[in-house]
């Protein structure tokens, strides 16, 4: 018998992604879209979810992620599925598949991203069979996708199809007007096939894998400032997105790019920056962010900063950290894939030497604050160490400099030696400003990437917490229905994608959050292995009695962190392109 809705859910509080007041509504849907918003339970349905004293929520968009490689190869994306992200964007800081093959792919990935290589290799390689964006798209709709995916196409992408990957890394060659112009013309096809703008790079640590090209820096950053200008004009004409990243040791590389986004004398260029961060190293920078976004937003343009809403912890095996690369003595080491060099360079007196200055250097921009006494490890085949600082290890064996402690354990134990630290967002009242800051953006988890590193595929969840506690204490910076507006719809929006929204004729994309359970477990870590990788373990979280249901088109993929039987087997999500919202 015929049903008048395929799942209902009723008696839930519903925030709706638009910033309105929640509603206690039950919300029946038909053929993957909401149906029905109703001040009364439903009842026609093939199956009725009960969400009494639970939260209903639009499903958060993730905007930035490096899903790219393993969206060909695992494309139910389940670790941010589960956590009720039910829309990814790829294609970030420059690196996209959509046009390199394997072994570029491989080399632009494989080192800045920490995914290893042969992974990349072996994925593109084998799933290859698009010469272009529109057959790259729908090559993603041919795989059981999990969330939605939305993409930028990758300037790096582009000039290593274009140039070749060793010349679309060296400073004395530039593009050809025949080559400018099959660059902009790829740019175009990829805008055509519903692409949301153009991911660009100017980070100088972000360096390329392989042994080509190995330790130069992505091929963006190579770009001289006509190739730039041309292909922005091409994105403030189509009216898409440029997101990019500074040259951080550059004043002049942050001021143009964000005051780039005007349009005096021509249509202004939307455009997402990273990124906003409380840095320890450098506190009194974020104090400078939101107030620029403001003046250029005022004077016209259409700028946001991208902004990791959490505590960036991160994890490292040894000396695998991609912060190492922001100096000269870091960078040497990560430069040596073979680990007996690399031991020989770590033991070398003079290299010592060298890693200590440039520890002790605190001129110029830097990421890491570079303080190994705010360094624990927390597992060594010594478990005589775990729990103490690098810097307490040091005092332990005779007062030796911290680098030399954390060099002589990395040389004895290699990668069976992990440590964490935090680099920034460690202050809660800084990250409440920038919650509310309307020049921010909430995103930057980096899932896909990172694998042994950082883990934030569950950072919607713990700002979710972060206000609820605040709110029962009494203490207020950021309403339950403005933040969901902030995770969903206000993203949605401004990428100009159907996402984001639970209102009668949106996409059924959606998840139930039990507020009561929005607690401790959210910062829990787990590994788990990941079978296409070769069994490598990611860092992941798992809270899962938070979320006890999350939809995508209309049909159920977890409940209660338990994926539904469709999940990797039946595509559920699809390509969002821009406009169709």
């Amino acid at each position: 018998m015929a049903t008048g809705f395929d799942v209902v859910i009723n008696n839930g509080t519903l925030y709706d992604g638009t910033g309105a007041p929640p509603v206690a509504r039950s919300v029946g849907i038909r053929d993957g879209r909401v149906a029905a918003l109703s001040a009364v339970p439903l009842t026609d349905a093939r199956e009725v979810v009960d969400a009494a004293g639970q939260w209903v929520l639009p499903g958060m968009v993730d905007i930035h992620t490096h899903y790219d490689i393993e969206a060909l190869v695992r494309p139910s994306l389940s670790e941010s599925l589960r956590h009720g992200v039910t829309t990814v964007l790829i294609g970030s800081c420059s690196l996209s598949t959509v046009y390199v093959d394997g072994a570029d792919a491989g080399d632009l990935f494989g080192r800045v991203e920490a995914i290893p290589r042969e992974h990349v290799v072996a994925a593109v390689d084998s799933a290859r069979s698009w010469t272009g964006p529109a057959e790259y798209a729908r090559a993603l709709e041919d795989r059981p996708l999990g969330p939605n995916i939305a993409a930028l196409i990758g300037h790096s992408d582009l000039r290593a199809a274009v140039l070749g990957l060793e010349r679309a890394t060296r400073p004395d060659v530039k593009p050809t007007r025949a080559q400018q112009l099959r660059m902009e013309r790829m740019l175009e096809d990829a805008l055509d096939a519903g692409f949301l703008g153009m991911s660009s790079q100017q980070l100088l640590f972000d360096k390329i894998d392989g042994e080509v090209c190995r330790s130069r820096t992505l091929p963006s950053t190579y770009a001289p400032a006509r190739e730039k200008r041309r292909l922005n004009a091409i994105l403030r004409r189509r009216r898409r997105v440029l997101q990019t990243g500074p040259d951080i040791s550059n004043p002049l590389s942050v001021g143009s790019q964000v005051f780039g986004s005007l349009g005096i004398g021509r249509r202004r260029l939307k455009t997402s920056l990273l990124s906003a961060a409380d840095i320890k190293s450098n506190p009194a920078v974020i104090s400078l962010m939101a107030p620029l976004a403001g003046v250029v937003n005022a004077l016209g343009g259409d700028f946001r900063w991208q902004h990791l809403p959490v505590p960036f912890e991160v994890y490292a095996d040894g000396i695998s950290l991609v912060v190492f690369e922001e100096f000269g003595s870091g960078a040497a080491a990560l430069h040596l894939a073979d680990e007996i060099e690399r031991n020989a360079l770590m033991t070398d007196p003079d290299y010592r030497r060298r890693f200590r200055a440039d520890y002790e250097d605190r001129r110029g921009p830097r990421v890491w604050h570079r303080d190994f006494y705010d360094a624990e490890i927390v597992e060594c085949p010594d478990t005589s160490v775990i729990g103490k600082s690098f810097g307490r290890v040091a005092d332990e064996r005779g007062g030796l400099h911290p680098v030399d402690a954390f060099l002589d354990l990395v040389v004895e134990y290699g990668e069976k030696l992990r440590w964490r630290t935090t680099i920034s967002n460690h202050r809660p009242e800084v990250l409440r400003k920038l919650a509310r800051c309307p020049g921010v953006q909430i995103g930057f988890s980096d899932a896909g990437a990172h694998l042994r590193n950082m883990s934030f595929y569950n950072f919607g969840l713990r700002l979710l917490k972060h206000v609820r506690d605040a709110e029962r204490a009494g203490t207020p910076f950021l309403s339950v229905a403005a933040v969901v507006r902030r995770l969903t719809g206000e993203l949605a929006d401004w990428y100009g994608i159907d996402a984001g929204h639970l209102r009668i004729g949106d996409r059924a994309d959606l998840l139930v959050v039990d507020p009561a359970r929005l607690d401790d477990s959210l910062t829990e870590y787990h590994e788990r292995p990941i079978e296409v990788y070769g069994g490598l373990s990611r860092m992941v979280n798992r809270n899962d009695a938070t979320v006890p249901l999350v939809m995508v088109g209309g049909r159920p993929v977890f409940r209660y962190g338990v994926a539904e039987p469709v999940v990797g087997r039946e595509r559920t999500g699809r390509f969002l392109r821009a406009g169709e919202a």
